[in-house]
């Protein structure tokens, strides 16, 4: 069987059992993304591991299949700030800063003090506090497209922190890497600073300034699907540039291209275009790729009790961190928890960052392990979670005081 024989069939497969996993979990009443993560658990290493079945040997399978899963969480980025008004990610502007800001000083210092407390030395304990930084706020989007609640006060507080949390975290995290590396002295952090702020400016400045210009005149363009092409390459482009020029993320990237385009007055037709194709291809992979690359096994005995404080320490800390923060900027009882609940989830961002780690040496694989059980579990109960603090009073746990619901966002 070739090997493109064989990928038509593995899509076959995951797509399939992505969409079932879909469909049983609404049917349970619970968001469609935790049927698909638990459907790629079963269908990985943990359980069935498809990916070593004799009819899939094909060594480039795996491979494939995750940059497929890349590109859909790409794209899903895209898709959120697309549907995200520019003037309303403007007015969450302070929210988003108090709870990017508490909800990586909290989840740091909670990862940092938790590795000191099981014999961790200081370099690799800052390490695993960087991981408990990361935040994949792509499920948390996904279930609050579901609830109808992405252009809420909530939504564009959580969309708006998880950009801002993305730079916070992965520039501590470059210039945690700069210290470690043989050149990294004061002009070489100060130079991954500069690169990071500098890409942001520069690629808000020349999209508001020049991507409406061009807009026009690929509209006037005789070819097919002109604006479609051209937003899926600005999507691209921007993605790219993230992570070589402006060492982000990709999908902060593409999440910014969303919310250049998202004023423009080919949005709809954008959206309903991109829409389509990603969701009924790229977003099953993504989130059923995350199973595939969960191995539950690989946690031996001795790491249990650290992955059991871990994952309690990464959903606690994010709770109160980013709910914290929420609160300080004006935002309610019931809507911090809310937005705390939506920033646990630290997808692949974590893993990311977690191969980082012990590829430069700086943790080993039993960090990896520990990583992929807190990746696992923040990403399967953030949608139960959300979707619960958005059916539930507000709740006294954080000892705040409550607000009234209709408290006006203060602009910061």
């Amino acid at each position: 069987m070739s090997s493109t024989v064989q990928l038509i069939l593995l899509l076959l497969v995951l797509i399939g059992v992505a969409k079932i996993g879909g469909a049983l979990s609404a049917a349970l009443g619970q968001p469609t993304v935790l049927g698909k993560l638990l459907a790629g658990v079963l269908l990985g290493p943990s359980l069935i591991n498809v990916m070593h079945w004799e009819i899939f040997q094909s060594s480039d399978l795996k491979s494939t299949i995750h940059y497929l899963s890349e590109l859909g969480v790409i794209f899903l980025m895209f898709i959120a700030g697309l549907r995200i008004e520019a003037h309303e990610l403007r007015e969450a502007g302070k929210a988003a800063t108090w709870t990017a800001i508490l909800g990586v000083v909290i989840p740091f210092l909670g990862g940092l003090l938790s590795a000191l407390a099981f014999g961790y030395g200081l370099i690799p304990a800052i390490f695993v506090g960087l991981l408990l930084t990361a935040t994949s706020v792509s499920i948390s989007a996904q279930t609050l497209l579901e609830l109808g609640r992405l252009k809420s006060r909530v939504g564009t507080t959580l969309l708006g922190a998880a950009v801002l949390d993305d730079i916070i975290g992965l520039l501590l995290l470059s210039i945690f890497m700069a210290t470690q590396t043989s050149d990294g002295n004061f002009m070489t952090i100060v130079w991954t600073i500069v690169r990071l702020v500098g890409f942001l400016a520069v690629a808000w400045f020349l999209g508001q300034r020049y991507l409406p210009r061009m807009l026009e005149r690929v509209k006037k363009m005789r070819t097919n699907e002109p604006v479609l092409t051209f937003a899926v390459l600005v999507v691209l482009g921007l993605a790219f540039t993230a992570e070589t020029v402006g060492h982000l993320a990709a999908i902060t990237g593409a999440f910014m291209a969303g919310i250049l385009l998202s004023h423009t007055d080919v949005r709809d037709e954008i959206d309903r275009s991109i829409s389509s194709f990603t969701y009924a291809v790229l977003v099953p992979i993504f989130f059923i790729g995350i199973g595939l690359n969960t191995d539950l096994s690989s946690l031996s005995g001795a790491a249990i009790p650290m992955a059991i404080i871990l994952c309690i320490v990464a959903i606690g800390t994010k709770i109160v961190g980013c709910g914290l923060g929420a609160k300080i900027a004006g935002l309610n009882q019931r809507e911090a928890i809310q937005v705390g609940c939506g920033m646990i989830s630290r997808g692949e961002v974590g893993l990311i960052v977690a191969s980082l780690g012990v590829q430069n040496q700086i943790v080993d694989t039993n960090v990896f392990s520990l990583t992929v059980a807190v990746v696992l579990v923040t990403t399967l109960v953030t949608p139960i979670l959300l979707k619960w603090s958005f059916k539930t009073e507000p709740l006294p746990s954080l000892h705040l005081a409550l607000e009234p619901e209709d408290e006006v966002l203060a602009i910061g």
